[in-house]
């Protein structure tokens, strides 16, 4: 029996994914910020930790397509 072939790298799957973790992070964010009194602040701490965030979802998900 010979081996399947390996599955290709989904560019759509790893966008929606990063996507949604950076939505989620900024949410916190604006939650955290809404509670302390700062929700400008709150989304803007939020999308600065969102997307490095959604950065290594992405890499911890997708490490094996690039070895």
């Amino acid at each position: 029996m010979e081996p399947s072939e390996p599955r290709s790298f989904p560019p759509v799957e790893a966008g929606a994914l990063l996507a949604a973790v950076t939505a989620v992070v900024i949410g916190i964010g604006a939650l955290i910020g809404w509670a302390a009194g700062s929700l400008k602040i709150g989304i803007v701490v939020g999308a600065v930790l969102g997307l490095p965030a959604g950065v290594f979802t992405i890499y911890l998900r997708y490490h094996t397509y690039f070895a």
